[in-house]
C-alpha cells in the first residue's frame, strides 16, 4: 500500500478511498441528482475519473432511486468492480471512463 503519510490535508474520496490531491482532477456530486430533486441536497468531492464512472454505470433515476448513499455506490456490482481496479492507482490517476454517459 502506498505511503499516505503526508496527505493528511488532502481530502480523500468516499468512493475509492484515495487521497485527492489538489491537483488531481475532482468534481462534486450530487448523491441525489440535482434534476431527480436533489438540489441543494447533499454531495461529496469525488475524483473525477469516480464520478464519470458513477454516471457511466447508472441512470439519474436508478441514482435517485437506488444510489443515494455511497455505501450503496459501493454495492453495486460495476462500481465494486471499478472501486477494486482503480484504488491501485496513483491518487492523480485520470482516464477517460470508456462508453457514453448514461441517458437521464
Amino acid at each position: 500500500m502506498p505511503d499516505r503519510s503526508n496527505t493528511a490535508a488532502e481530502p480523500i474520496c468516499p468512493l475509492c478511498g484515495r487521497p485527492i490531491p489538489t491537483h488531481a482532477r475532482q468534481s462534486v456530486h450530487h448523491l441525489v441528482p440535482r434534476l431527480r430533486g436533489g438540489k441543494g441536497g447533499p454531495t461529496v468531492l469525488l475524483h473525477q475519473i469516480c464520478h464519470d464512472q458513477i454516471h457511466a454505470a447508472l441512470s439519474e433515476t436508478e441514482l435517485a432511486r437506488d444510489y443515494s448513499t455511497i455505501a450503496s455506490l459501493r454495492a453495486h456490482p460495476q462500481l465494486a468492480r471499478f472501486v477494486a481496479w482503480v484504488s491501485k492507482r496513483p491518487p492523480e490517476f485520470h482516464a477517460r471512463t470508456p462508453g457514453p454517459r448514461r441517458k437521464r
